[in-house]
């Protein structure tokens, strides 16, 4: 049985600092309200800081990190049996905990910053790789992943994506932006939680929240369509309503709302398919690295051909929360950029077919595609 080895720290003195205002210091009630609240949340961040990350100088910590094993890609080495030559953050993660348990440990938990886990798809792709051999580019694709992953619970704290209940983590590898889609993708359990989601910023929110929007459009619209689908769709498409149209101010039941707006979204696609805006935004997303919300706004923004109904609204929505939705950013494309994009695009086939029916590709074909980009 391996022991952690003790860190030797010496008694350091930590400090923050919170702003206050000089009416504050003479109202003796809030001031200590302060200090009981603020400033001990400040103080418990420096603590955490210090403690993963102090460099040991002068009155700092010596942290976890400078204790660490310096993290070794070795596992891609060429010539090895499991080979990756490009390896994506699911697999760079899964050989972290690879060296992990060379050195004779258990991982338990996987810790990342909010910002490497913001759709939720990581932490999905990691649960499946740690059971399935090879690169997660290997499965990309629909019902390739032949083996439960290690047990996983969701905790979204944006909402709109559905991710806490879809069956697809997507990835973008070296040749294409796809889902690993299986029935062992969804998260064991999830916890949905609206104060997780109060501090997101405003233009964030409407982007994800948009992305739940778009996904009702797409899926109460397909041919994919059914009962099942269809009940969460309504539900969700109402919820977006509420609080996108209806609402004048964001408060907490706003928060509760889209929370639950994302949940039952993800549910409907769960059970039918997306469409024409989350298929064209891929390819946005794979040659630009357009973030996947702002890329269906931006699209979704020209598909009145499609979802004529559905684009009025959202205009409505963009205007009544006065968001800028980014113009032009194919201007300037090359005719292998705009290939490139096309044949990410067109591999959604899935996508298509619930968009547009089985001879989709009769319809939707190369040229049409290019004008769309074009538009953008």
């Amino acid at each position: 049985m391996p022991l952690a080895k003790p860190i030797p720290n010496p008694v350091r003195k930590v400090t923050a600092f919170i702003k206050v205002s000089k009416e504050m210091l003479d109202d003796v009630d809030l001031i200590e309200s302060e200090i009981n609240q603020e400033l001990s949340e400040e103080i418990k961040l420096v603590i955490d800081a210090q403690v993963l990350s102090g460099d040991g100088t002068g009155q700092n910590l010596t942290g976890i990190l400078e204790n660490a094993t310096a993290f070794a890609a070795g596992t891609f080495a060429t010539g090895q049996a499991n080979e990756v030559s490009t390896p994506n953050n699911a697999d760079a993660l899964r050989v972290a905990i690879n060296q992990v348990m060379i050195n004779q440990f258990q991982p338990n938990y996987i810790l990342m910053h909010p910002s490497d886990v913001a759709a939720m798809d990581l932490a999905k792709a990691v649960s499946l790789m740690m059971n399935n051999e090879g690169s997660s580019a290997d499965y990309q694709g629909w019902d390739l992943v032949k083996k439960p992953g290690v047990y996983k619970v969701g905790i979204p704290t944006l909402s709109g994506t559905g991710a806490e209940v879809s069956r697809t983590t997507v990835l973008t590898g070296p040749t294409k932006k796809l889902g690993m889609n299986s029935d062992f993708t969804p998260f064991d359990q999830i916890v949905l939680d609206p104060e997780l989601t109060k501090d997101a910023p405003a233009n964030q929110r409407f982007y994800t929240g948009m992305d739940c929007y778009i996904h009702c459009i797409e899926s109460l619209t397909g041919t994919y369509l059914n009962e099942f689908s269809k009940s969460y769709g309504e539900k969700a498409l109402e919820l977006c309503r509420e609080v996108f149209i209806n609402k004048t101010t964001w408060d907490e039941e706003c928060d509760d709302k889209l929370m639950m707006a994302s949940y039952a979204g993800g549910m409907s696609i769960a059970y039918s398919q997306v469409g024409v805006a989350h298929a064209v935004s891929y390819g946005l997303s794979y040659l630009l690295g357009t973030k996947h919300g702002i890329g269906n706004c931006i699209v979704m923004n020209h598909l009145d051909e499609y979802y004529p109904e559905g684009v009025k609204e959202f205009k409505l929505m963009v205007e009544k929360n006065n968001i800028e939705i980014p113009k032009g950013i194919c201007a300037n494309l090359s005719d292998d950029d705009f290939n490139k994009m096309m044949d990410v695009s067109m591999g959604m086939k899935p996508l298509w077919e619930n968009a547009l029916g089985k001879d989709w590709e009769k319809i939707m074909t190369r040229e049409k595609l290019r004008g769309i980009y074009e538009k953008l």
